[in-house]
């Protein structure tokens, strides 16, 4: 499996504070305690944050520059294109988080590798949407049309909720919507014939099928918008697929954590997205 980052220089300056401080001696009475006091309060808490390029590291890149230096922390962002990546990474100590992912991602990925990490509130929602070079409405599909879909669980049930409630096919009634296959396709009257492909791959199928469900961040990442090129659109309202900040279950409670989840539920943060999405192509969740 290969996949594609870009890494920021990894340092340690949380660290080597912490040494530094360490260093004072105790036998310089009160005048040491204050100029270790003083050291301390302007520490900057480095954390290297694993992230799909877009929207995710965008989001990131904002607070590094806008908002991360006055809270007291530094983000290193390394951008991951494979989803299956960046929980391994977390979950061994490469990435201090991630932001990448949403709920039924997670839980999959935790079930499936063990991983002892853990998840915080959503921070924004990118709509699926069916996309096509073909057709330009849905009504347009031909009987047998061909349609690409995501090759995982999680998200392959998105694309097949937007398809059934678009009226397009039905899935059994017994099927869990946050984990169905194809498998699960109880009705499909107009005899599509679905494709199923790796997340960054669906872009370049739109060629070779009559339409694709595709993932926000990477149809943005194609030059492609949800709201102005979708057939379909998934509806923000009740989305259970908010993406949110992840880490290791032991750095729960970790300060520079919560500063960092705070600065990503902020209004500068509300108002960053909306500004820099506005026909909703990313939505924020909180």
């Amino acid at each position: 499996m290969t996949h594609t980052y870009r890494s920021l220089s990894i340092a340690a300056a949380a660290a080597a504070a912490l040494v530094l401080s360490a260093c004072g001696n105790g036998d310089n009475g009160d005048d040491a305690d204050d100029a270790d006091a003083d050291a301390d309060s302007d520490e900057v808490v480095e954390l290297v944050v694993g992230a799909s390029p877009v929207p995710h590291a965008d989001i990131l890149a904002f607070i590094n520059e806008e908002l991360a230096e006055d809270a007291g922390i530094s983000l290193q962002i390394e951008e991951f294109e494979d989803y299956l990546i960046p929980n391994q990474a977390l979950n061994d100590g490469d990435l201090d988080a991630n932001y990448f992912q949403h709920e039924p991602w997670f839980n999959n990925e935790v079930e499936e590798n063990g991983y002892d990490i853990v998840h915080f509130e959503g921070v924004h929602i990118e709509p699926f949407a069916l996309y096509s070079n073909e057709h330009d409405d849905v009504s347009d599909l031909p009987e047998g049309a061909t349609i690409a879909l995501n090759n995982d669980p999680s998200n392959q049930a998105r694309g097949l909720v937007l398809l059934a409630e678009a009226g397009l096919i039905e899935l059994d009634a017994e099927a869990d919507e946050e984990s169905a296959t194809i498998n699960d396709i109880a009705e499909n009257p107009n005899d599509f014939e679905f494709i199923e492909a790796d997340a960054s791959a669906l872009t370049r199928t739109l060629d070779d099928v009559d339409a694709a469900v595709i993932n926000g961040n990477n149809a943005l990442e194609a030059g492609l918008s949800p709201t102005a090129d979708g057939l379909l659109l998934e509806s923000g309202e009740d989305n259970p697929y908010a993406n949110f900040l992840a880490v290791r279950s032991e750095d729960e409670d970790n300060e520079a954590v919560l500063t960092l989840q705070d600065l990503l539920t902020s209004d500068e943060v509300r108002d960053y997205i909306e500004e820099t999405w506005p026909d909703g192509e990313v939505i924020p969740a909180f």
